[in-house]
């Protein structure tokens, strides 16, 4: 009688206890939504480290690499400088004291314009003796006269008159002597004065300054140029080439110039000269490239100089999203047997529109690659 009892009030208890994990089984799996996800994708590495397996390979597309023909490039760096040949240095033959300066460094000059005034012991020297040669050559004229007049009455010899007449070709030779001194110093023979002008011989930029207001001014042998004035209409682009990259430069070539200050700009330049010396340290190259100063170039900016190869080589074109960077390097993903990828390392380019990218080396047109290498980067790291 009390086993059927215990069966009895059994049966309703287990009933129930049945009905309540039912319910709340069927209210978790309504609160939990990744119960219902598919599986995530799990990924086995294999024995080599750049190849992996996943279980879903079709979670990640692929892409096939397109071609692209491009001329190879080489990018080197390099610096404005002046054209030596239009460098002209501004001296004075006159020694003396500056009494006034007109220009500056980094004053725009034309050529005749007064650059400075020096007053000069050498200028008095020389008006003293013209005025002397001056002189000799009048008495001389005037003795030659009376030589012929007496000559030609009979009373001197004939070498008496010669020696009349080379006094006063002598005297004449002085006097073009002192006349061509005075204007090697700057001054002329008609305008007497004992301060020279110091004038541009060309026009250009002024891009050295060796002297300041009432410096004094020494002789020509041991005296540093007053002003350099360098003519910038034509200007030298020198640039660092490795003598590994020397085979891909040539003179006649033309590379495309790109200013740092400027780099939505680019401009053209030829070779000029390639050095016949390398740097022992550096193991490179000067390379000189010339070109006309759009307006913009200064001394000593900073440039990027691309050369371009004479012969064109196909090169692969791959989405961006493609190419992995990691540690310093570009990778991508490509498929092999199965449901395996293997990253191999390539050597990204240049952006192209439409958000491509070359792949200088590392991959060839029409091979097959993930579509987005970061994707499944993220999902081996997991």
């Amino acid at each position: 009688m009390k086993r059927i009892l215990f069966v009895q009030t059994a049966l309703p208890c287990l009933a129930l206890a049945l009905l309540l994990s039912g319910c709340t089984s069927n209210t978790t799996s309504a609160k939990n939504p990744e119960a219902e996800a598919p599986p995530p994708a799990k990924v086995e590495s294999v024995a080599d480290t750049g190849i992996v397996k996943v279980d879903h390979p079709d979670r990640f597309p692929l892409a096939t690499a397109a071609g692209r023909d491009v001329a190879p490039e080489l990018n080197v760096t390099g610096t404005v400088s002046p054209d030596v040949s239009r460098n002209v240095p501004v001296i004075s033959l006159a020694s003396g004291r500056v009494v006034e300066i007109n220009a500056r460094l980094g004053d725009e000059v034309v050529k005749g314009q007064l650059l400075m005034r020096v007053q000069s012991a050498d200028i008095s020297s020389a008006f003293s003796d013209y005025r002397k040669a001056v002189a000799s050559e009048i008495l001389s004229r005037t003795q030659l006269d009376r030589a012929r007049l007496i000559y030609e009455k009979g009373a001197i010899p004939q070498k008496d008159l010669e020696v009349a007449q080379d006094t006063e070709e002598k005297a004449k030779v002085d006097v073009e002597t002192a006349r061509e001194r005075l204007r090697v110093l700057g001054v002329e023979a008609d305008q007497p004065s004992t301060t020279v002008d110091i004038k541009a011989p060309v026009s250009g930029v002024i891009t050295e300054q060796n002297v300041t207001a009432a410096a004094g001014v020494k002789t020509l042998d041991n005296s540093p140029n007053l002003f350099t004035i360098s003519d910038l209409s034509e200007i030298w682009i020198v640039c660092d080439v490795y003598e590994n990259d020397l085979p891909k430069v040539h003179i006649g070539e033309f590379a495309d110039v790109r200013l740092n200050a400027y780099p939505g700009r680019s401009f053209r330049a030829s070779v000029d000269n390639i050095a016949p010396v390398l740097d022992p340290n550096l193991r490179t190259a000067k390379v000189r490239l010339q070109m006309r100063n759009p307006g913009m170039m200064r001394i000593g900016m900073f440039v990027t100089a691309t050369f371009h190869g004479q012969s064109k080589q196909m090169r692969a074109v791959v989405p961006a999203s493609a190419v992995l960077h990691l540690h310093d390097r570009d990778w991508v993903y490509v498929p092999v047997a199965g449901s395996r990828f293997q990253r191999v390392e390539v050597a990204g380019g240049a952006m192209l529109p439409g958000n491509m990218q070359e792949i200088v080396s590392g991959l060839q047109p029409g091979q097959q690659l993930v579509s987005n290498a970061l994707v499944l980067q993220n999902t081996v790291e997991q």
